[in-house]
């Protein structure tokens, strides 16, 4: 080995080398916290900077109160909590015994009423015809009258007899007026309308669709479909109208409120693109929705007991602004959230073009539709009660 050649050992111990070393490490060390540095400038522009986020995000949803209509006891419950139910299904069963009673009274009185109206209408032709009798007295009257005025001066009339001719036409004359008053006033009971419009047979009507809307209400059901909470009723329970009974959740109508800081609102608008994550299932499930709109007020605007800030000692809080964000209905449907359930919210505000306030939409009417059906079944039955009613001339 040469002699000017340092060994391994001194190589390793030499200040120079150990100096070079360093700063081929430092250098590369630098390289990459510049790249990496410049890689979030660049994310943070192009990306990071139109993101807001917040973790004070939770499910919420529409809690569908079922209470019944008319009280009663109650005969049967066919939910129980947690089970699945499809719009107007029975939930809760009340005793109707009363209710039938009620229906079948309001049957009868609606058939009476139609018999009454029916003769009533049969009863012009009658009075018609007695009109035309009175005219035919009056007329034989008159022309009796005339004949023996002519001869009166003759004597071949006693006087006395012409006087009782008189009187008899003149009572002719009054029965002639008091049949054509009658004819008038059965007339105007019925002039402009027929047997199935007549008011009479429209207030018996209307009676008794109240009375089978009481006797189908005794079937409390489902208004729409969703899943039952808070059941709080017992068989052979006896309750008012309006107890609360249990609760109908749509689950694939919830959405998420997620609190936002104030100062996140700057460039939030309706339409702008949400993704979130939910505690229940964790990263591996990513939900996709969009603002449908921003709170009018701050929660502590809206709290119990809203904050007192004209106080000496007054300390500025950042408030928070709920955000309603809608979900996609097929990652909903494959993946369903319950009602309070945590949620990590991000939201791209990249778009600019949407309002700032929610503008007023057209959005889908929700309605029970059993209760249209309901109307429509008991007039149906009163269509048919009368048809039967007038069919039957015995």
């Amino acid at each position: 080995m040469d002699d000017k050649t340092p060994s391994p050992e001194v190589a390793a111990n030499n200040p120079a080398t150990n100096s070079r070393k360093r700063k081929a490490a430092l250098s590369v060390l630098g390289v990459l916290f510049v790249l990496a540095g410049s890689a979030y400038g660049l994310y943070w522009f192009e990306h990071g900077r139109w993101i807001e986020s917040t973790d004070d995000a939770y499910v919420n949803g529409h809690v569908v109160q079922i209470t019944p209509q008319l009280g009663g006891t109650v005969l049967a419950v066919h939910a129980e909590d947690t089970d699945t139910v499809k719009a107007g299904q029975v939930l809760v069963e009340l005793d109707r015994a009363d209710a039938r009673v009620a229906l079948d009274q309001a049957e009868t009185s609606l058939a009476q009423t139609v018999r009454e109206t029916r003769t009533m209408f049969a009863n012009n032709s009658t009075l018609a015809q007695q009109v035309k009798v009175r005219e035919t007295e009056v007329e034989r009257w008159k022309q009796d009258v005339a004949r023996r005025q002519a001869i009166a001066n003759t004597g071949a009339v006693a006087g006395e007899e012409l006087e009782h001719i008189r009187d008899s036409l003149k009572t002719a004359e009054a029965s002639l007026a008091a049949a054509q008053e009658q004819l008038a006033a059965s007339r105007s009971m019925t002039e402009g309308a027929q047997v199935e419009t007549h008011p009479a047979v429209a207030r018996a009507a209307a009676k008794y669709e109240e009375a089978w809307l009481a006797w189908s209400r005794a079937m409390v059901t489902a208004p729409v479909a969703g899943q039952i909470a808070r059941r709080n009723v017992q068989v052979g329970q006896r309750i008012a109208p309006g107890t609360p009974l249990m609760a109908v959740i749509p689950l694939e109508q919830v959405w998420i409120d997620a609190n936002f800081k104030e100062v996140q609102l700057r460039r939030m608008h309706i339409g702008q693109p949400v993704t979130l994550v939910s505690d229940v299932y964790g990263s591996a499930v990513e939900y996709h929705g969009r603002i449908a709109g921003l709170g009018a007020g701050t929660g502590s605007a809206f709290a119990l007991l809203p904050a007192q800030n004209a106080t000496g000692n007054w300390i500025k809080v950042v408030q928070r602004v709920p955000v309603r964000i809608a979900l996609e209905p097929k990652e909903l449907a494959a993946h369903p959230l319950r009602i309070g359930l945590s949620t990590e919210v991000e939201v791209d505000t990249h778009d600019q073009s949407g309002q700032a306030l929610s503008a007023v939409t057209n959005k889908p009417e929700t309605r029970i539709a059993e209760a249209d059906a309901g109307i429509e079944e008991a007039r149906a039955k009163v269509r048919e009660i009368i048809r039967k009613t007038l069919q039957a001339r015995g």
